[in-house]
């Protein structure tokens, strides 16, 4: 007889590490491609100067300070989400989280997407957090569900979009419920996986055997879970920033600016830019606001909906969890349904 799914929930992702037989983490692939990418654009920029109005130099200085700046305004979020994930796989109930939530499980998903409301962490915490989570037995797809709403239910991001566009435009309902549709779709095409271990990285299951298995007092516990966390999230999140401040630099942002007036190109020219910038979901209301002007209204919300998503700084904290299959599906999905979200505004609103 198959083992009942709750009792195959119940024994979460830690449980099953010896499925499959762990494997070494392509790393060196990762990096040999990202430095491709980076020297096709150099190439641009030499060859093709009259696409930028500044000189080399100067923009890299600029692409040094916007990678600072994207690491110092996620750092602080990310220990956050470290010390919740700490709190969660240490100090918790081994069956608490278990307990709090329904037994349904499209019930279940969409109360995690709702988990942001009482969790303020921005997106960069709430990876961690996440992965916290899976230890104590959240299924893959329920985490994607709750990493997916969570920065845009998250109270602060609601009180910055009404203080950036108030009711105006309908850019703020459509952003919570354009948010929390793209989260439980995601969640429930994750769900139908046949196997939802094979949505994880090898490294990220080898850490749960670790964490699962270490001994010793639950504070010797919080230290080990510290230190791993740390060494997990940190090396992708300042990649994540470098990437997203080289970007900036070597891709001309005029060529964006220049479709803004066409009602589908200012769309993808804005998703194009909010998968670039990498603005911390708490302010990015803010930075769109700056394009209100200039961009049709179906753009900003496209802007706001992919940026705390699915941005460079994001999809580089999701590697460390997640495998290139389902981010290249998330991106796949996020995109599709927030230009659709913002093509309707654009033809109905």
């Amino acid at each position: 007889m198959p083992e009942p799914v709750s009792s195959r929930r119940a024994s979460g992702t830690a449980a099953h590490v010896h499925r499959h037989p762990p494997r070494r983490v392509p790393t060196g692939r990762a990096v040999i491609i990202g430095v491709v990418v980076l020297a096709v654009l150099v190439l641009v920029d030499v060859f093709v100067p009259t696409l930028f109005g500044d000189p080399l130099p100067a923009r890299a200085q600029d692409g040094l300070t916007l990678t600072m700046s994207v690491l110092i305004e996620a750092l602080p979020w990310v220990m956050v989400g470290v010390v919740l994930s700490i709190v969660v796989e240490v100090w918790l109930p081994a069956d608490a989280v278990q307990r709090w939530l329904p037994a349904t499980a499209w019930v279940r998903r969409a109360v995690l997407s709702l988990l942001g409301m009482v969790i303020p962490v921005c997106e960069c915490g709430n990876v961690p957090f996440a992965r916290g989570l899976m230890m104590r037995g959240l299924a893959p797809a329920e985490a994607l569900t709750f990493l997916i709403a969570a920065p845009i239910v998250n109270p602060i991001v609601i009180l910055t979009t009404h203080a950036a566009f108030g009711w105006d435009g309908g850019i703020l309902v459509a952003r919570l419920v354009g948010g929390y549709l793209i989260a439980n779709l995601i969640g429930w095409i994750y769900s139908r996986h046949p196997d939802p271990q094979a949505l994880l990285t090898d490294r990220f299951v080898e850490t749960c055997e670790q964490v699962v298995h270490e001994p010793g007092t639950p504070m010797r516990r919080s230290l080990v879970q510290l230190l791993v966390e740390l060494r997990a999230v940190m090396p992708a999140l300042v990649i994540g920033s470098a990437l997203a401040g080289a970007v900036q630099v070597l891709v001309p942002r005029g060529v964006l600016l220049a479709v803004g007036s066409n009602p589908v190109l200012s769309i993808l020219a804005m998703v194009a830019l909010a998968m670039t910038v990498a603005i911390c979901s708490n302010v990015d209301a803010f930075f769109a606001l700056s394009f209100a002007s200039t961009f049709s209204a179906g753009a900003v919300i496209a802007f706001l909906l992919v940026g705390p998503l699915v941005d460079v700084k994001m999809l580089a904290l999701l590697r460390t969890t997640f495998t290139a299959r389902v981010l290249a599906g998330l991106v796949g999905v996020v995109v599709l349904g927030a230009c659709a979200i913002g093509i309707g505004v654009n033809v109905f609103g």
